[in-house]
């Protein structure tokens, strides 16, 4: 049984008019006690209820707030930024070699948080003055506090309130880290289908590498970086709920998309590989994408490479 990650449970939206849902406490510690997790239940029964036993939405916007402050300066050490303009620059430069459209691009990060890729994008220019940077997120908590920093930072950027799909406008290029090991099973398809459906050219999307040494790296690096519970025990669970390579290839082989994986398990060391990304392409992509990464285009492998790893 998967484990299952507080963050996931202690906050609750309405899909259609993503308004704020009631959340009780003793059913979330049901869910938790259930999946064999008792850790995980003892600090949910730690925060604060009302009288009738439902979460106070202010004291969860609070932690999680925290908690993600804290992924923001994981992500920083990591030099996240950095490992994704490697692939989003070259991506985007054949987005530009490919289309007739002249810009501005809309590069779409897909559950947000507080912001601190697309932020990080907007302070250092890394794709180019063409390419509109927008953070969408379910969470109006984290939404708003990403607007508080952008404006605080004097940032070009945009967070929207909403489902990333249901935009006005339709994004160029969608992008996400750490959220593709929250979807499962054909939850994860319909994710990928959502955006081979849209006018998007293309999808970037970084989590978690299932390796072995994951979990344990995940341990000591939240243990030693993590101030709350929460946010360590996540953090670990998010390292043993990471989708194998096959499943990602296989769940991003959708209609219209040409999927590709950057650095396989089986050709890096994992020692040192963290987050890598599942790309999707239109398939007249592909070449120009190759290209535009060179020598790194190595570490670039389709669905056949599935094939190739079973004989």
């Amino acid at each position: 049984m998967h484990q299952l990650e507080i963050s996931d449970l202690i906050t609750a939206v309405d899909p259609r008019s993503g308004l704020r849902l009631p959340v009780r406490r003793a059913e979330v510690i049901e869910q938790l006690q259930a999946s064999g997790d008792g850790r995980a239940a003892g600090i949910v029964a730690g925060l604060p209820a009302d009288q009738d036993g439902v979460l106070d939405p202010d004291a969860v916007d609070r932690l999680l707030i925290s908690v993600h402050t804290e992924l923001q300066r994981l992500s920083e050490e990591l030099r996240i930024g950095e490992r994704l303009v490697h692939v989003l620059g070259p991506l985007l430069a054949a987005v530009r070699a490919t289309t007739r459209q002249s810009g501005p691009y809309c590069l779409v990060d897909v559950g947000c948080g507080l912001g601190c890729l697309v932020r990080w994008l907007a302070a250092t220019n890394a794709l180019g003055a063409d390419v509109e940077l927008i953070g969408v997120d379910l969470d109006a908590s984290l939404v708003g506090e990403a607007e508080r920093l952008a404006h605080a930072e004097g940032l070009n950027c945009r967070f929207i309130h909403g489902n990333a799909f249901d935009m006005p406008k339709a994004a160029t290029v969608y992008v996400s880290t750490g959220v593709l090991h929250h979807f499962r099973g054909a939850a994860l398809t319909e994710f990928f289908k959502a955006q081979a459906t849209s006018p998007a050219q293309a999808f970037c999307h970084f989590d978690i590498a299932a390796t072995r040494l994951a979990p344990i790296g995940a341990w000591i690096y939240h243990r030693a970086r993590m101030r709350h519970p929460l946010g360590r025990h996540d953090g670990v669970v998010s390292a043993r709920r990471a989708h194998s390579d096959e499943t990602l290839l296989r769940a991003a082989d959708v209609p219209g998309i040409r999927p590709l994986l950057y650095e396989p398990r089986g050709t890096v060391n994992p020692f040192c590989t963290t987050l890598r990304p599942v790309i999707g392409v239109r398939p007249p992509l592909e070449e120009p994408l190759r290209r535009a990464l060179g020598r790194a285009a190595r570490r670039l492998v389709g669905p056949e490479y599935l094939v190739e790893a079973a004989r």
